[in-house]
């Protein structure tokens, strides 16, 4: 009997799985734990999946140069990087596992993750009643990877998890609470344990010599395999605005997922692996690729490393689509779910690069593997295999995603017009919640001075308005450079505003980033996000005010043309030897149908005496105006009507050749007269147009303030960082 009791116990035959480069950043410091142990784990190490492949790296051969003896190397990945691959890799790896599994006969499988190759190692294992112990269960991250990820969760018998939240759904999913450990994320055991390395060699070692700490972004973006061509599309996007944005960045290849073939041959049409600004890698790694995380201005994409690790460190990140969507993140994260255009990745990166955030230990505190390795020798052989269920109540998480926080704020909206300097709050919905006028002043100190005291007004305002406000919207007249925030050329009727750098005063002063377009720009985006324009792909929005302008919405993007000049609509010419215009040239149809034109043509008509008809009363004070003309017209005058019918002619002319050159599926009339030009231009359409574009709809704005919501939409539509 005392020879029995002294007996030692029997080691914990460990097998640990590793399938990818991600996984194994995970794994390894687990892996490390065990082998350390000898007195209690025997460890076997199996490698699959896309760890085994030259495209990705052939990274296998860093679990070697880590020293670890590899038990087994599975080749499991069919090539194609489409869903049927996908599909085929899970039943190649179910052929093979088989007889893996019998002869190295682990007494728990370790597996991690939501990746497919991990399926089918957990599928293998617990139909051969081989225990299963899952790391990073019970995350939500909105794509395919949650079903799998809770498929291998309810296949598995042990959970070590990182979250509170994560925990609480894995209860919510029945799991047994006393087999699941809140252990914290493996790889933050590493993050946060000191470190002799160099980050600065590191730096030059992948980036060259002359890059410094906080002066690159990381980039890695995966496929989302339930929306490929959305990936694809994004992925596209993200790489125009990172040229646009013109930093110096490391570029990481997708994953092996479905769709990745195609983000790799964008990045090749768009030439990125000769751009002298990028350095395009297979693999890093981790180590280093977490030090480059680490001191980078941002990073970019929508790897788990940007929502997980990067909050160690505080590095500033953007997360594009619906990858990481339902996952916790620290304030670090700026996310772009509806990642659809260049330029709101663009404001994205100037809003996060160069920042740093306070560090997050949302997913770890250091102290994972010791946990991990306690609750191993915690478990019993010679219990049970067939799991429990329990159906406890679970407290729903609580997110803390911007969305929850949109209705109290908003964007402090400029509106520089001729006459008047406007400053509005708009609401996420679109409300106005507080209006000032003023005049606008003739110079450009007085302007600035005059924009910067009402918008500081305007902030403590909205401060006892319980509004948060996100940035600056700026509309105003003439030739605008959004991207650089400069006025390029103004009206007119707004003087010594030309070659002004509007962007970098407003926000020097109030600390909020700064947008700025054209006010018919402007315009074209109020409809967008608040007016007819509401999910039409295609359409035009026209000003008749005081001039004419507008813009172009095509394929959901406003068009701002190679110069900043397209939607000039108001210079369109209708005939070769018109009224002069504004702009210096004739026959443009802002010369026939503005409000300036159409009260030129009033005064024309009553300094001859023939403007005022029975029953019209002019006050010998009162300027004669557009208003005079069309309530003559409506009262019979036939000289009002002539020159009325004129200039709605040469509106409709200029949409009709608007609609021959970009074909929307809607004109948007806004402004003072668009409510009496509205008939007229359907009509000349319809007399007019190509038979294609006669069914074209003009419809008149609702909205009461296009170039102050317009303005606020710009801020309201790229500016969703994180408020505490």
């Amino acid at each position: 009997m005392l020879k029995h009791s002294l007996q030692k116990p029997r080691k914990l035959r460990v097998c640990v799985a590793t399938c990818n480069r991600a996984d194994y950043s995970k794994l390894a410091p687990i892996m490390f734990g065990l082998k350390a142990h000898p007195e209690s784990f025997e460890l076997e190490v199996m490698v699959l999946g896309s760890h085994l492949i030259d495209d990705y790296g052939n990274t296998f051969r860093m679990i070697e140069q880590d020293d670890f003896d590899v038990s087994s190397k599975l080749h499991t990945i069919v090539r194609g990087e489409d869903e049927a691959a996908m599909v085929e890799s899970v039943g190649l790896a179910l052929v093979k596992l088989p007889d893996v599994l019998q002869r190295l006969r682990p007494d728990i499988l370790v597996v991690h993750g939501d990746r497919f190759d991990a399926l089918a190692l957990a599928t293998a294992a617990a139909l051969m009643n081989i225990r299963i112990l899952h790391l990073e269960g019970g995350e939500v991250s909105g794509t395919i990877d949650d079903s799998i990820r809770h498929a291998i969760s309810k296949l598995s018998h042990y959970h070590a998890c990182c979250t509170r939240s994560a925990e609480q759904h894995l209860i919510a999913m029945c799991e047994d609470h006393s087999r699941i450990l809140l252990a914290g994320c493996p790889s933050y055991d590493k993050l946060l344990s000191p470190t002799k390395n160099n980050h600065l060699d590191t730096i030059h070692t992948w980036l060259g010599d002359m890059v410094q700490e906080n002066q690159y972004i990381v980039a890695l973006q995966h496929p989302v395999t339930t929306d490929i061509q959305g990936s694809i599309k994004i992925y596209g996007l993200m790489l125009d605005a990172l040229i646009s944005f013109n930093k110096k960045t490391l570029i990481l290849f997708p994953n092996i997922d479905a769709g990745s073939k195609g983000m790799v041959r964008v990045m090749r049409m768009k030439g990125i692996e000769q751009h002298p600004n990028f350095r395009a890698m297979k693999h890093i790694p981790f180590e280093q690729f977490i030090q480059l995380v680490a001191h980078a201005g941002c990073m970019i994409g929508n790897s788990s490393c940007g929502v997980r690790e990067a909050g160690a460190y505080g590095t500033p990140v953007i997360n594009l689509g619906s990858r990481q969507t339902g996952r916790e993140t620290g304030e670090n994260v700026l996310h772009v779910r509806d990642a659809d255009t260049h330029n709101k990745i663009y404001h994205a990166l100037e809003l996060q690069f160069g920042k740093r955030y306070p560090c997050s230990k949302i997913y770890g505190d250091g102290n994972a593997v010791p946990r991990i390795l306690k609750f191993l020798r915690s478990i019993k052989l010679d219990e049970p295999l067939q799991k429990s269920f329990c159906f406890p109540p679970v407290k729903e998480a609580f997110s803390q995603d911007i969305d929850h926080i949109l209705e109290t704020q908003c964007a402090l909206a400029v509106d520089l017009g001729g006459t008047n300097l406007r400053v509005a709050i708009v609401s996420m919905r679109g409300k106005i919640m507080r209006k000032y006028c003023k005049p606008n002043p003739k110079t450009y100190e007085s302007r600035i001075q005059l924009i910067l005291s009402m918008s500081q007004d305007a902030i403590q305002d909205a401060v006892r308005l319980n509004c948060r406000i996100l940035g600056v919207g700026v509309s105003t007249g003439g030739r605008v450079n959004p991207q650089e925030g400069v006025i390029l050329h103004s009206t007119k009727l707004i003087q010594e505003w030309s070659s002004v750098d509007l962007r970098t005063p407003l926000s020097d002063a109030l600390h909020l980033p700064v947008w700025l377009d054209n006010d018919g720009n402007c315009a074209a985006l109020a409809e967008k996000k608040f007016g007819h324009g509401q999910g039409v792909e295609n359409f035009v929005t026209i000003i008749t005010g005081t001039g004419i302008g507008g813009g172009i919405v095509h394929h959901h993007e406003l068009v701002h043309g190679s110069t900043f000049c397209a939607g000039e609509l108001g210079h369109i010419m209708v005939s070769l030897d018109g009224p002069e215009c504004m702009c210096g040239s004739r026959g443009c149809v802002e010369a026939y149908a503005s409000g300036m034109a159409l009260q030129r043509e009033a005064k024309r008509l009553h300094d001859e005496d023939l403007l005022i008809t029975e029953g019209m009363e002019l006050k010998k004070v009162e300027a004669v105006s557009a208003v005079h003309l069309i309530s003559a017209a409506q009262q019979g005058n036939a000289k009002a009507q002539a020159v009325l019918k004129t200039a709605s002619t040469a509106l409709g002319v200029a949409v009709v050749n608007i609609l021959h050159m970009t074909n929307p599926s809607l004109v948007i009339l806004s402004g003072v007269l668009a409510s009496y030009y509205q008939s007229p231009v359907q009509d000349i359409i319809s007399q007019r147009a190509l038979a294609s574009s006669q069914g074209i709809k003009v419809v008149t704005s609702d909205l009461e303030e296009p170039a102050l919501l317009g303005a606020a939409s710009m801020v309201l539509d790229y500016t969703t960082r994180r408020s505490c």
